[in-house]
């Protein structure tokens, strides 16, 4: 009971990495790791802390420490997800009000539905355990996903976050090969030459100061939900480029 057998990992395995931004408890590393590998995703990243595990995270992973094994450290998001075509980010605050503009979710079986067949690699970046990713941090991915729980105590503990999502993944997910590059996600260098360009338009704008971030996101969000192509991306960016230009003049 709980051994490691030797299967085959399923295929969307080999798109999906699963970023842990500045985690606070050892053990909860562990947990994560061992989470992961039940439902076939090996690709563990770790913002902030050192890749020497300690025990607590090295018992907490039981049977998967080829994961913890592999697993990576970063020292920022950014460089975490640098080689990736898009960002997920994952929280339990719903917030009301004006808030809201930054915060449009989708579900957890959403995504593989939406990302299905699809090349390039995807990130799933959970918060630290007492404050979860800040906006500043959602900023910085494409989509956003939360779990919908009882509003009376919404937040749920990391490992068992990792846990839904990496299942509703698992099941919702075609273990086919991916088909042709022609549905590939964004070539990660798109992916960085777009976000760059929209702020730029943004700055150059007319508009309120205090407006600025709000606009930038919903363009971003806007355009990453329709799960563009390189060669739409391409042009979209020359649009952008070219309206960033006129308002610099």
């Amino acid at each position: 009971m709980g051994d490691r057998r030797g299967s085959i990992v399923p295929t969307f395995s080999e798109r999906l990495c699963v970023v842990l931004f500045h985690p606070e408890h050892d053990g909860n590393i562990g947990a994560v790791a061992r989470t992961i590998l039940n439902f076939g995703i090996n690709d563990l990243r770790v913002v902030g802390r050192s890749a020497d595990w300690t025990s607590e995270a090295r018992n907490r992973a039981k049977n998967a420490q080829e994961v913890l094994d592999s697993a990576k450290s970063f020292p920022s998001l950014e460089s975490a997800v640098s080689d990736c075509s898009i960002v997920i980010g994952t929280s339990g605050k719903r917030e009301d009000g004006e808030k809201t503009s930054t915060r449009h979710f989708l579900l957890p079986e959403e995504l593989p539905e939406r990302l299905d067949k699809l090349e390039g690699k995807a990130a799933l970046v959970f918060g630290p355990e007492g404050k979860g990713l800040l906006n500043r941090q959602l900023a910085k991915c494409d989509l956003l996903v939360t779990i919908p729980t009882w509003e009376g105590y919404p937040i749920l503990n990391l490992s068992h976050a990792v846990s839904i999502i990496c299942y509703a993944w698992y099941i919702n997910s075609s273990t086919q090969i991916p088909s042709g590059a022609g549905n590939r996600l964004l070539d990660p260098k798109l992916r960085s030459i777009l976000r760059s360009e929209v702020s730029r338009l943004v700055q150059a704008m007319p508009t309120k100061e205090h407006k600025r971030k709000g606009i930038e996101e919903t363009i971003i969000r806007v355009i990453m939900r329709g799960l563009p192509k390189d060669d739409e991306i391409h042009r979209l960016i020359g649009v952008i480029s070219q309206a960033a230009d006129s308002f610099e003049d």
